[in-house]
């Protein structure tokens, strides 16, 4: 029978991180750590980040803190000062992970470094995330998420090749490198810790986080014969070079075509297997007599891209470019499935929101804020792990909303305690 405490239930991660490592602290939360994020007194700067709830801005109000620290309780603390960092040293003896995002150095500067938190817990687990790492020439560089990207040699991959290298519209580097290398370093070791008793110190760096995502081809071709990939935001890759009449290195055919009322995705596969595909939307095409000569002469079980020239790739783009236009995603995706045609649409936030095989799963949770009198839509679980299934959410807390519960309970501090310490602005 399932039980309802998360995997995490046991563990208690203090939260230092800033944007950069929101979400490492956001997916131990869902897999039920008690995840107490510490913020400045006043509240962390990120809750100024939009959007806002109603286009309202207020510390309370922010989507972006919302959704990054949903599942957290939180705390407001100055860790800089002597008073604060007693506070500060007396969590952390009850505490399995620290969580940091600031530059490399700063928590060593603090007197916070993980030597002096493993002296007065020694199993901690202190997983810190930064652009560079801990160490190296770079480590000192300024790593906002544009210039992570650059370095990591996605950027270069990335748009059309016509222009220059874009970055997504979303802070992609630190999102993977909070998701991939701090979390699931922060959860080996744990694993390592019970079974040697040991803490240690993860060295997170967002930049190697994102060089596995070029994949094997960018280096291999390079080590090969020297061979840089180009962008390629319309692509069939052509593997190998042809120089004759005017074939080129590189097939430039679209991979995402517009439809009546937004886009689709279709990559027009060619030989055995994967052209059939191809075929069944030649067919489609022809049915509805929009198919070119060129078109309905290609046999796509034999045919090469390798093969041809650019002008006869223009003419079947074209075909297609076409016949997306006609129809709706809608349309297109429906008699895509029952003509066994690898198409699929390019969703929007509605389209995620109504999509049914999300509703199905539960996908979807309303969470309530009950300040707001109202429940908010957000994404649920990641996962559906059957004997620990991931934690019921709960909103993200609100400036301090778990002081008394923390230093009063918990701690055993008294009211006057809290009340000199806030006049003082330690918390």
């Amino acid at each position: 029978m399932a039980i309802t405490e998360g995997m995490l239930s046991p563990y208690r991660v203090l939260d230092l991180t800033n944007e950069r490592g929101f979400i490492c602290g956001k997916l131990l939360a869902d897999l039920g750590a008690d995840v107490i994020k510490i913020e400045k007194p006043g509240g962390d700067p990120a809750r100024s980040i939009g959007p806002f709830y109603n286009d309202i801005p207020g510390p309370e109000k922010s989507l972006y803190w919302w959704a990054f620290n949903i599942n957290k309780r939180a705390i407001t603390l100055d860790i800089e000062g002597a008073d604060g960092q007693a506070i500060f040293n007396r969590l952390l003896k009850k505490a399995d992970v620290v969580l940091e995002s600031f530059d490399p150095g700063h928590m060593e500067k603090l007197g916070l470094g993980y030597p002096a938190l493993a002296q007065i817990n020694p199993r901690v687990i202190m997983t810190s995330l930064s652009g560079f790492g801990q160490t190296g020439p770079y480590r000192d560089y300024k790593a906002p998420d544009i210039v992570v990207w650059a370095l990591s040699g996605n950027a270069y991959l990335t748009g059309d090749p016509d222009r220059g290298p874009l970055s997504p519209s979303f802070p992609f580097a630190y999102i993977v490198a909070g998701a991939m290398q701090a979390a699931i370093g922060t959860m080996v070791a744990l694993f390592h810790r019970g079974i040697t008793g040991e803490g240690q110190w993860i060295d997170a760096a967002a930049q190697l986080s994102l060089v596995p995502f070029l994949g094997p081809e960018p280096l291999a071709l390079w080590e090969e014969d020297e061979t840089i990939i180009r962008r390629q935001g319309r692509l069939i890759r052509r593997y190998q070079q042809i120089s004759a009449g005017k074939k080129a290195a590189w097939v430039d055919a679209p991979m995402l075509y517009e439809c009546q009322d937004g886009d689709i995705s279709f990559v027009a596969f060619a030989g055995p297997g994967m052209g059939e595909s191809t075929a069944a939307l030649s067919r489609w095409i022809e049915s509805e007599g929009m198919a070119g000569e060129t078109l309905r002469g290609v046999d796509w079980m034999e045919f090469e891209w390798q093969t041809v020239s650019q002008d006869i790739v223009d003419e079947i783009s074209n075909d297609f470019i076409r016949f997306f236009k006609a129809h709706t995603k809608a349309e297109l995706f429906e008699e895509a499935q029952k003509r066994d045609i690898m198409l699929y649409p390019v969703f929007t936030s509605k389209d995620l929101l109504e999509f049914d095989q999300l509703i199905d799963r539960q996908f979807w949770v309303d969470v309530e804020h009950p300040e707001l009198r109202t429940s908010i839509t957000y994404p649920g679980p990641f996962a559906r792990p059957s004997e620990t299934p991931l934690r019921k959410y709960r909103r993200a807390p609100l400036v301090g909303e778990h002081n008394e519960e923390i230093y009063l309970s918990e701690l055993g501090l008294s009211k006057h305690d809290l009340s000199t310490l806030k006049q003082a602005k330690v918390i």
